[in-house]
């Protein structure tokens, strides 16, 4: 399996991201899961997944939770961080997303759209004393999941389209885009220039529309 980026990177990522969401949650008061909505909208997640050098080994946890708050927030006041002793479900739960994301590669976008970070958070109590490849091993089960709902379906109500508009925005017929909505055919085997022309109208990423981006 390809890892996320470089292990020497590794021990960074995982005190970064935990003290950027312990600092969001604990000294902010932002929920665990409009922590998660933050992270991902402000574009550090995307970054921080790819292994970029300047957020995982350039700002300290809290460096970054204060750029996030920045991305949506102009003028809010931050609280001084109030540093425990690092063992709270909120911290450990950075710790241990930023291991697995590395570990599997897969986006943080994809896993939280899996599992809530509140979720996560509530996993504390029975795995923050078990070797972290527990943890892996039920991310992985819980990943590999299929969603509730087709990504394709989601995306497309979030933009306001029917389906007819959006085959005849993107050309892409109007059956193919029910059959994919229905799961009747797999959108993941699907032409890549089908998906671009969906993603395209929609505004979003092709991996966005993908049942499993990680196949």
């Amino acid at each position: 399996m390809t890892r996320a980026y470089s292990e020497s990177f590794l021990s960074d990522a995982k005190n970064t991201l935990s003290q950027c969401f312990d600092y969001l949650i604990n000294d902010c008061g932002f929920s665990a899961d409009w922590t998660a909505s933050l992270f991902l909208t402000s574009g550090y997640a995307e970054l921080f997944g790819r292994g970029n050098p300047g957020i995982l080994a350039g700002k300290s946890g809290v460096e970054l939770a204060k750029a996030i708050i920045r991305k949506t927030y102009k003028n809010r006041a931050m609280p001084e961080p109030q540093y425990g002793d690092g063992l709270s479900p909120e911290y450990w739960a950075g710790w241990s997303l930023a291991e697995y994301q590395w570990y599997s590669g897969r986006r943080f976008k994809d896993i939280f759209d899996h599992i809530k970070l509140s979720e996560v958070i509530l996993m504390y109590s029975v795995y923050h004393e078990m070797d972290i490849t527990k943890f892996i091993e039920t991310m992985e089960a819980k990943c590999s999941e299929p969603l509730r709902e087709p990504r394709l379906k989601a995306m497309r109500e979030s933009r306001g389209l029917s389906q007819a508009e959006l085959a005849k925005e993107s050309g892409v017929k109007l059956r193919n885009i029910q059959m994919y909505e229905q799961r009747a055919n797999n959108i993941d085997k699907a032409q890549a220039q089908t998906v671009y022309k969906l993603a395209r109208v929609i505004g979003c990423n092709v991996e966005d529309l993908l049942e499993n981006p990680m196949m």
